[in-house]
Order: structure tokens, then C-alpha cells, then sequence
């Protein structure tokens, strides 16, 4: 069986699955968030009546992110909602814009995007605060109402996306009916060069299948040049399964997992005990790609879908009106680092907006210093906008005064995941997605630019 069949023939029971059976999983994880967990919880109720529980406290998951920092006030609702569940229910995790669990969440413009309105316990962006909370465990199944869920597969577990209606099931049972897909294989070698990054990488191999090349089904990440990436590096890749149509991707358990894993459970107090899936000769797969890292250059999917794949260098004649960086695929610690290593000395040349996904990178960003200076103010004295906001934010559009939101038919390159028309705000807007390091560059010269050419010596 491949990694994926592993995960969820044990999830169900049995000793033994293959791609197109239908089972009944186990699920480990439900996460949703304030976009879907308002429909969510009203399935529920509808389902299984007004005064329900749901089938386990602690293993349900609720994190605002998504339309947070907007003066709109069903955006803010939503939030509300969601506190008010949490109580009704007793849930163990949910990580509340507010400290204060019997407040109301407002957003206060005046204050401006910038300065930090969440609490404490605000979490940021899902799909990285999940790891960083410590719910992402090898081996496991997670179910969540975003489509990038697939992320937590960089963590040797089953992760995916559905909706409303199987959530409140879930919420209920604690199970799904899930067909176990097919598999496609990218074994990967090589290292990646200076300058190139994993959103390089993922980039190439849905330019390679298409934007609906893996459309149910499983992507398997191995090989020695996925040993040689980062957890970071691996949540980026992870991400993006889905930009190619992908039910979920998967990595191979590692020391490096188990490190990350184990370090995340112990700091939050979560659950630390898990048994990942491993390898072994019998796995079946429907596609094949072998992938050298070394030879890959930096690549961008051009508007208007993710498979548009073409090499930066070769789309300089393309101007921009902007250029962002954030969200779950590009808002981690080590990619504004990246990101900080071109622009550091330089100003940037068009309005560019920075992101972080969490309040813990916010931190990291604040406190690491370069030859005497923060990240952020390197970032700061180049010309970007940063907010200490952690969220999604305008990668994908949001109200009007959403922080980044293109309002007007402009031209945006973003190291975030998605770039159909519209994604970003308004509908004639354009999006090339690359990588961080690619978006600085890019920054620089107000027109699509190899990375390459900024590096410092």
C-alpha cells in the first residue's frame, strides 16, 4: 500500500485498502474555521438536533482566521458564533481573536491594519498555526473545511478538505465515508539551488500535470530530495496539492518530523502519541515524475490558474503594479527570511504588502536580528507594509477593506496558493504566484524578475 492507503486503511480498521474502495474512516482531527464553521455548526444542529454534543470535545479544532480583520459585520459574527458554540459544547481548542470569552469581536478601523488588534490566544492562519499548536500528528487522519488542509501532509498524515456537510457528519460521529484515492508518485533528487525555494518545486510539478492533473488523487513526496527539505519546505509543497486538483499529499516520516512533531505536542500539552506510516514494497502507483532539485530554476504560474508555468527569467517584460507576500504557503518565518535576504539595503520600487501567518511568526520577525536590525525593520526600511495581524488576509480577497486587497484591475505578483480570476479581489485583477525570494526580487524592479540576480554574495 502507499503512505496514503496506510493512513486510512488503519483509520478504518482494516488491515488492507486499495485505490477506489469506499471505507469508513476514523477521524483524528476536525478543523474548521470562521468562514465555514458557522454552516458547519448549522448542519450539526439541523442533523442531529438544537441540543446535540458532538462526538468528542477534544478533538475538534476551531481557529478564526479568514475575514478577521475587517470592519464587516457579519465577518465579525461569525466569530461570535463560533465563541458561542465553544461554550455551548465545552470544545477543548479554540483560539479566539479575543481574550475575553464572553466579548463580542469588533474591529477597530481607526486603529489602522497595521497594529495588532487580536488576543493571546489568537492562532493566525490554520493550516500553519495547526502544527505549531501541536495537531498535526504522523499516521493520523485530518479533516478540515479549507481546501488547503492538505498542508498537514508534510506531517506523514492523511489531510484534506471537505465541506460543510461532512463537517457537521463529523461533528457528530467522529466519521466519513472517504473513496481511497489513487496515488501519484514524485520522487525527488537532488538539492535545491540558491535562490530557488519549495514553491519552486510544487510550482514545476503541477506545470508538469496540470491544474486539474491530480484531481482525486493522492501526491506522494519521497526520495532522498525530499529528505533534504525543510518542514517549512514540505508545508509549501503539501499546500499546493490541491492547486492541481489533489485529494491530499503526503510525505515520508523522517527525523525531521519526528523532531518538529514531538517539540509542538510537548510545548502545547496536545496529544504526543501517534505511529506514522512508512514505506514498503507493495505500493502501487498511477503516475510516476522523478525530480531533480538541482536543476530547477525559479518559476512562476502565470493568470489565470496554477498550472500557467513558466520561468521568471523569461517574463521580464511583464510590469506590476504589485507584489505580496503571506498566507498558509507563504507567511512562515523562514519564508520572509528569504524574502528579507533580497530586499535587505534595497528599497522595493511598488506597493508591496506583508503578511505574516501567525502571531508567533510576528514574533520571530520582531526579535531575530541581522547585523544589529530586526527582520521587520529590514523589511520596514524597504518599503514594505507589514501588519502585525496575522491572518489570510487578501489571498483570498475578503471585504473591501481587507489589508492587501486588490480593489482594482492590478497586476499582483504573491508568493500565496491560488490565482483564479478574482482570488485576490476584483475580478480583472491578475496574479503570478512564485516564491517569496522571487516576489522580493520581483519587488525591486516592478517587473517579474529572477531571484538569482539579487542574491548577496
Amino acid at each position: 500500500m502507499t503512505l496514503t492507503e496506510k493512513a486510512l486503511a488503519r483509520a478504518a480498521g482494516k488491515g488492507q485498502v486499495e485505490a477506489g474502495q469506499n471505507i469508513w474512516v476514523q477521524t483524528d482531527v476536525l478543523m474548521t474555521h470562521d468562514v465555514c464553521g458557522p454552516g458547519t455548526i448549522g448542519v450539526f444542529r439541523r442533523e442531529f438536533g438544537p441540543h446535540a454534543k458532538v462526538w468528542d470535545r477534544n478533538k475538534i479544532v476551531i481557529m478564526p482566521d479568514h475575514y478577521i480583520f475587517t470592519s464587516d459585520s457579519k465577518s465579525n459574527r461569525n466569530v461570535d458564533i463560533l465563541r458561542e458554540f465553544v461554550k455551548e459544547q465545552g470544545l477543548t481548542y479554540f483560539y479566539d481573536v479575543i481574550d475575553d470569552p464572553n466579548g463580542h469581536w469588533r474591529f477597530d478601523a481607526s486603529k489602522g491594519a497595521l497594529q495588532r488588534q487580536h488576543g493571546a490566544r489568537y492562532a493566525g492562519v490554520c493550516h500553519t498555526a495547526l502544527p505549531q499548536k501541536g495537531h498535526t500528528r504522523p499516521g493520523e487522519v485530518l479533516f478540515g473545511t479549507d481546501s488547503h488542509t492538505c498542508m498537514a501532509g508534510a506531517f506523514n498524515q492523511f489531510a484534506t478538505g471537505i465541506g460543510n456537510t461532512d463537517a457537521g457528519f463529523i461533528m457528530g460521529t467522529g466519521k466519513l465515508l472517504v473513496k481511497v484515492p489513487q496515488t501519484m508518485h514524485f520522487r525527488l533528487e537532488g538539492k535545491l539551488q540558491p535562490g530557488v525555494m519549495a514553491k519552486d518545486v510544487i510550482l514545476h510539478c503541477i506545470g508538469e500535470i496540470g491544474f486539474d492533473g491530480a484531481t482525486y488523487r493522492a501526491m506522494q513526496f519521497d526520495g532522498p530530495g525530499a529528505s533534504s527539505l525543510s518542514i517549512d519546505d514540505r508545508m509549501t509543497i503539501a499546500n499546493m496539492a490541491i492547486e492541481a486538483g489533489g485529494k491530499n499529499a503526503i510525505f515520508e516520516f523522517d527525523a525531521k518530523t519526528e523532531a518538529q512533531v514531538d517539540y509542538r505536542c510537548q510545548l502545547n500539552g496536545t496529544k504526543s502519541t501517534y505511529e506514522p506510516v512508512l514505506r514498503d514494497s507493495e505500493e502501487k502507483f498511477v503516475y510516476e515524475l522523478v525530480l531533480d532539485l538541482s536543476k530547477l530554476e525559479p518559476t512562476v504560474a502565470c493568470h489565470p490558474d496554477p498550472g500557467q508555468r513558466k520561468l521568471a527569467k523569461e517574463l521580464g517584460n511583464i510590469k506590476l503594479d504589485r507584489a505580496y507576500i503571506g498566507s498558509c504557503t507563504g507567511g512562515k518565518t523562514s519564508d520572509f527570511l528569504e524574502f528579507a535576504r533580497v530586499l535587505r539595503g534595497r528599497r522595493v520600487s511598488v506597493d508591496t504588502f506583508g503578511v505574516p501567518a501567525t502571531p508567533e511568526i510576528v514574533h520571530d520577525l520582531q526579535t531575530a536580528r541581522w547585523d544589529g536590525l530586526t527582520i521587520w525593520e529590514i523589511l520596514l526600511q524597504a518599503g514594505v507594509q507589514m501588519t502585525e495581524n496575522a491572518g489570510c488576509a487578501a489571498c483570498l480577497g475578503g471585504p473591501v477593506d481587507t489589508f492587501g486587497r486588490m480593489n482594482a484591475p492590478l497586476k499582483c505578483i504573491s508568493a500565496t496558493n491560488r490565482n483564479f480570476p478574482g482570488r485576490m479581489g476584483h475580478k480583472q485583477s491578475q496574479v503570478f504566484l512564485a516564491s517569496p525570494a522571487t516576489v522580493a526580487a520581483s519587488a525591486l524592479t516592478g517587473k517579474i524578475t529572477d531571484p538569482r540576480e539579487y542574491l548577496p554574495d
